[in-house]
């Protein structure tokens, strides 16, 4: 026999598994602690904008009760308010936070969301959502968190050693080509930038395998080729005059790789949705594709509810900068934090606020937002 199906809510593994989890015995929760325990499950999980804002509301409903449960019971209507997203994206990031173990539904037999209260006015039971597996998976967050940081350090760590590689490489086949002329450097040169290729430009990506020993023994090859010329002794150390970072990427310096710059004829970038969409892939949070200016003003205004800006600072930005500008700052911001967020740092607290001091900068010409989205858009491309 097949039975019919309710209509409700579809069940999933991930449900039946936070559904297991449950405090203590006793154990009382303050707002502290949940918002503690949120920020760390948002970090650890690498959540969305849109998913941070919706959790964050989520636990923003719960109030500190005398009971042992964590229950909200939020309509989308009020999250919709609150967050800015439509009713679709609300159901869509319910659903995600569903899967992700962060919060289970307890559905009420006619779907509604409500609390159940005594006869004193007490609230004794709810239907709506409990946030009891953010709070009692806070050992799995601080695990995760640990694990990640030593996982970027070791990152770290291999991309300088190979930093060190490539700047001993270029040093060797500068001075061969300089005392040496006439011996043949094509392989070194061809190696050397079959390696450049391979390399990322940004440290928070994970390095192709083998890479950093490809890059010790090229520069051992260019090393010992420069010694067999005799002119060891010639080879002047290198003088370090640059103030640069030592966690530079790797292809900062390389041959050849010097850009000229602008000329006065050369035609100012412009800002166009092909440019916005290669540069910042969080675009596709807007959910379709952006064609034309129209869809690019849409977009921001669209997006500009994660960065959790106010309807206000999107309205001065339009009369500010104008609806383009002010949709491709948007769009910026939230591609920065989103990579803010991918590399576990912490350098933009409140996106809102960055959103609006971008837009003054923009304003008074100390930003060229334009510029910035080119070159966001190299560093993503390479």
């Amino acid at each position: 026999m097949q039975i019919a199906s309710t209509g409700g809510r579809r069940l999933v593994h991930a449900a039946l598994v936070a559904k297991k989890l449950a405090l203590e015995a006793g154990c009382t929760v303050t707002r502290k602690e949940l918002s503690t325990a949120t920020r760390d499950a948002e970090k650890a999980l690498a959540l969305r904008p849109a998913q941070r804002l919706v959790l964050s509301e989520l636990v923003a409903c719960w109030g500190e009760q005398e009971w042992e449960k964590l229950l909200v019971w939020p309509s989308n209507d009020h999250l919709a308010s609150r967050t800015g997203l439509n009713d679709r994206s609300i159901r869509r990031i319910l659903a995600q936070l569903t899967d992700l173990k962060l919060i289970v539904a307890k559905d009420s037999p006619n779907g509604k969301r409500y609390a159940i209260r005594n006869v004193a006015g007490d609230v004794i039971d709810a239907y709506g959502f409990d946030l009891t597996p953010i709070y009692a998976r806070r050992g799995e967050w601080t695990a995760m968190l640990a694990e990640q940081k030593i996982t970027r350090e070791i990152r770290k760590r291999t991309y300088d050693e190979v930093t060190i590689a490539r700047r001993a490489t270029e040093e060797a086949i500068s001075a061969l080509a300089q005392h040496a002329p006439t011996v043949d450097r094509s392989n070194l040169e061809n190696r050397y930038r079959e390696l450049l290729s391979r390399t990322p430009a940004r440290s928070t990506e994970e390095l192709p395998a083998d890479l950093l020993q490809d890059w010790q023994n090229l520069r051992n090859l260019a090393e010992e080729a420069y010694d067999q010329t005799g002119n060891g002794g010639l080879w002047d150390r290198h003088i370090e005059t640059e103030k640069e970072s030592p966690r530079e990427s790797c292809t900062n310096g390389s041959l050849n790789e010097i850009e000229a710059p602008p000329s006065k004829g050369r035609s100012t970038p412009q800002l166009t949705p092909g440019l916005i969409v290669e540069a910042c892939p969080i675009t596709a949070d807007f959910g379709k594709p952006i064609r034309d200016l129209p869809d690019l003003v849409g977009a921001g205004r669209y997006l500009r509810a994660s960065l959790g800006a106010h309807e206000s600072a999107w309205n001065e930005a339009v009369a500010e900068i104008g609806p383009v500008k002010a949709a491709a700052a948007v769009i910026y911001v939230l591609q920065l934090y989103d990579d803010d967020v991918s590399a576990g740092e912490s350098r933009i607290r409140n996106p809102g606020g960055y959103f609006r001091a971008l837009v003054r900068m923009v304003k008074v010409g100390k930003l060229n937002l334009e510029g910035e989205l080119q070159a966001m858009r190299r560093r993503r491309m390479s």
